[in-house]
């Protein structure tokens, strides 16, 4: 069972982020054209609804009283993060709220690229080639704030008006990620051949290699949108294998059952607020209140899988011990606590 789990999430993490891109990009819409129904539901699944389904975290006892513990990331901040945004969008009109909007993105992509990192280190540690070495992990967030820096500078791949007037470097961040690539492709030889298990290169170099998207699309769509419905189905995919964990007082049936309706419900108000930003301050305030809700997104999982901290390390190896198993009990796993981090 515990080989056939890691199987489910290794290739399940694969198949889903390589295969989101080459069928958003076979499914991307010509020019200004809308996006057809069947990309349009990827993108929901994708996007609101692997946002929403970070609520069923709050249905598991024990995350309520570690969330109860540390207000500041868990009650405060995304409570401070959907009232200013709601009252900025409020007061800012629509041409202006632009820029902070670029800002949002940044620490949307950046966000993606963590969990890409995540990933990796996970394949590691599952397969026992240890985690993501510091230059590896250098390169994948290289590789990453490259792909950013390309989508700051070209915003209409971002679907924004706003013309920064910079375009000109977007060869440079091109350049920049090729760079990354091939300088992670470099570290990755530097490892034994024991510690190169193929399971762990998949991963390493899916991750690296994520943005390339941005640079060789010029549709929205085909640059941007698949990797937003990666990351969600990834996301989806990881938080289901915890989900399904057996814990004590509820079966995986009942609570794969709260995380399917917590995810979809919660979804679907999330995907009706992403649309109000063209209406009035009501209506702006809301989607201001949604873009907060991302962020908050943001901030509570960079808490709940923050693998160096005793609680998410305790939760997640308890549900997922095929992909972190107990350290052994040496002086190196004493210093660092466990696996290490995202």
């Amino acid at each position: 069972m515990t080989g056939s789990l890691r199987r489910v999430w290794l290739l399940g993490t694969i198949a889903l982020t390589v295969g989101a891109v080459a069928v958003t990009v076979a499914l991307a819409p010509a020019g200004d054209a809308p996006p057809g129904r069947a990309l349009q539901w990827l993108l929901f699944v994708g996007s609101s609804v692997h946002v929403a389904a970070t609520g069923w975290f709050f249905s598991v006892p024990e995350v309520r009283r570690h969330a109860a513990q540390h207000t500041g990331r868990y009650v405060w901040a995304p409570l401070g993060l959907v009232a200013g945004t709601a009252a900025l969008a409020a007061v800012l009109p629509e041409r202006l709220f632009i820029w902070p909007l670029l800002a949002f993105f940044a620490w949307q992509f950046f966000h993606f690229q963590k969990q890409n990192l995540g990933m990796a280190a996970l394949a590691g540690v599952a397969h026992g080639a240890g985690s993501v070495r510091p230059r590896e992990r250098v390169a994948i967030v290289a590789a990453g704030g490259a792909g950013i820096a390309g989508l700051l500078v070209r915003p209409d791949l971002l679907q924004l008006t706003a013309d920064p007037q910079v375009d000109w470097l977007f060869p440079v961040a091109g350049a920049a990620f090729v760079l990354a690539a091939a300088a992670g492709v470099v570290v990755l030889r530097e490892r034994p051949p024991a510690q190169r298990p193929v399971q762990y290169v998949a991963v390493y170099v899916v991750s690296l290699c994520f943005f390339a998207p941005v640079f060789l699309f010029d549709s929205p769509y085909a640059a941007v949108a698949g990797l937003t419905i990666a990351h969600g189905y990834q996301y989806l995919l990881i938080v289901g294998l915890v989900a399904g964990a057996r814990r004590p007082g509820l079966g995986p049936v009942v609570s794969l059952a709260v995380l399917v309706n917590v995810a979809l419900l919660g979804g679907l108000a999330l995907n009706a607020a992403s649309h109000l930003h063209g209406g009035g301050t009501v209506a702006r305030a809301v989607f201001g209140a949604y873009t907060g809700l991302l962020m908050a997104h943001f901030v509570v999982d960079a808490g709940l899988w923050r693998l160096r901290d005793a609680f998410p390390r305790q939760f997640l190896t308890e549900r997922l011990p095929y992909l972190l198993p107990q350290p052994r009990a040496t002086p190196e796993s004493a210093a660092t606590g466990g696996p290490p981090a995202r």
